[in-house]
């Protein structure tokens, strides 16, 4: 049994859902987002409150059922909220800027990266060495932020690069003479 899967997703005020077959539509104040579940679960809606259920016993009928669910609960989550991912960068030189709709970073590279900023996301500088990155799904945001990061991952010696806000780095020990 699926811990997640059997949580109902309740509706807050402003939020309504439709289910049409497999296909489940959310709308809210900040947009809408729609979701197709593959045929082993089944989607519901009663009084304010998404059920997602199993169509059967099978093993990818349990996977899909908390993946499922979840991915509906972020969904009533993003058309009434935003999510948000932030980085910060460390390096000598190493900085972020937006330019309209292009992320500049000046990673030591012999040039600059120009990052596209995708739909739907919005991306902010408040000091040249963060990055705040805030859209309405949260794969989306996530991706982009991992997208940005891989331009210069924190190395371990010096703990130089773009690392997510929070994030520990294990430093390593230099060689010794």
């Amino acid at each position: 049994m699926s811990r997640i899967g059997k949580k109902p997703v309740e509706l807050p005020s402003g939020v309504s859902a439709s289910v049409s077959g497999q296909s489940i539509e959310v709308k809210g104040p900040k947009g809408t987002q729609s979701f197709t579940a593959t045929d082993d679960v089944t989607i519901t809606v009663e009084d304010n409150v998404v059920k997602v259920d199993p169509r059967g016993k099978s093993k990818r009928a349990r996977q899909q059922w908390g993946m499922s669910r979840t991915i509906v609960a972020n969904m009533v989550h993003g058309v009434q909220n935003t999510f948000k991912k932030e980085l910060e960068i460390h390096g000598v030189g190493y900085r972020a800027a937006v330019q309209g709709k292009v992320l500049k970073l000046n990673l030591g590279y012999s040039h600059d990266v120009d990052f596209d900023i995708p739909e739907g996301i919005t991306i902010a500088c408040p000091k040249p060495t963060e990055i705040v990155i805030e859209g309405h799904e949260k794969q989306v945001v996530g991706e982009t932020a991992a997208k940005i990061r891989d331009w210069r991952r924190p190395e371990p010696y010096k703990g130089k690069g773009i690392r997510y806000k929070g994030e520990y780095i294990f430093q390593k020990e230099g060689k010794k003479k």
